[in-house]
């Protein structure tokens, strides 16, 4: 009692509101943190670290953040926007999806397939590691919480398997999330598969969960997937029947995605069951 007797009263007062306030800062430094790396208006620049070739035309680009525990703040389904020069030294800029999650810390990755008129290509295949890519984001229409729908159907080809990738991997890991994932995966050869090592992995390692199917327009002479365009039929047989509770996500090369959304809507599949990235 004498203790509490000693004490000032104005003096505790002022030392509560502070601690207060210092709580204040604190959880606000905390959530700043937490929202990732990433502005949505203002370009950043990120370190190349590491490049891997995967093939002739196709490298994986790893990307250094600013401390070992930091992320990169990117929603499942969103993209991000980088900025370089082509050729001639003008600016581009650029929309990609990194293959990597929030919870791969300290780094994002982007797998590039470059093409010889591709205006970013050229800033692709020109960067070197110790190089620094401008970016901005998130980006992007699509929006996921976890249950909103039973199943995805995915329609992708080329490139377009990145977002597609990006969402199947959150869903898959997150061990709370039961959604079943269907993907018809379409290129012109085999080699110009991108991630194949990585969606046999989630096919494997997810079998009640993910499917994979692979569509080739010129496949090799032992090839057990499908040949040709997708069609009709194969997303009969490989992506869930139209329902209220499913959705079909595309994302292809314009020609695709037109020929996609048509025979979608011949099989029944409503506006609000389709989306494009």
């Amino acid at each position: 009692m004498a203790f509490l007797e000693t004490l000032d009263i104005p003096t505790v007062g002022v030392a509560v509101a502070v601690a207060a306030v210092l709580a204040v800062v604190a959880y606000k430094s905390f959530t700043s943190k937490s929202r990732g790396c990433l502005h949505p208006d203002e370009f950043k620049k990120f370190k190349l670290v590491k490049r891997t070739q995967l093939s002739h035309n196709v490298a994986e680009f790893r990307f250094a953040l600013p401390t070992p525990t930091s992320v990169l703040g990117l929603p499942i389904g969103k993209h991000i926007s980088c900025k370089g020069e082509d050729a001639t030294g003008a600016e581009v800029i650029k929309p990609y999806t990194p293959t990597t999650l929030d919870s791969d810390v300290g780094y994002f990755e982007l797998v590039i397939k470059m093409y010889p008129q591709g205006r970013m290509s050229h800033h692709f295949r020109e960067m070197c590691v110790g190089d620094y890519l401008a970016v901005k984001g998130p980006k992007g229409r699509f929006n996921y919480q976890v249950g909103q729908v039973r199943a995805f159907g995915m329609l992708a080809g080329g490139s377009g398997i990145t977002p597609m990738y990006q969402v199947a991997r959150a869903i898959l890991e997150n061990p709370g999330d039961k959604t079943k994932v269907h993907l018809i995966y379409a290129n012109v050869t085999f080699e110009d598969i991108l991630l194949k090592e990585e969606l046999d992995g989630l096919a494997a390692g997810y079998p009640g969960s993910f499917k994979v199917y692979y569509v080739l327009n010129q496949p090799p002479e032992v090839w057990n997937g499908g040949v040709g365009f997708v069609s009709k039929e194969m997303i009969k047989a490989h992506c869930p029947p139209p329902a209220s509770d499913i959705q079909i996500l595309r994302c292809g090369p314009p020609p695709m995605n037109k020929a996609m959304a048509a025979i979608l809507e011949d099989l029944g599949y409503s506006s609000e069951m389709q989306f494009q990235f």
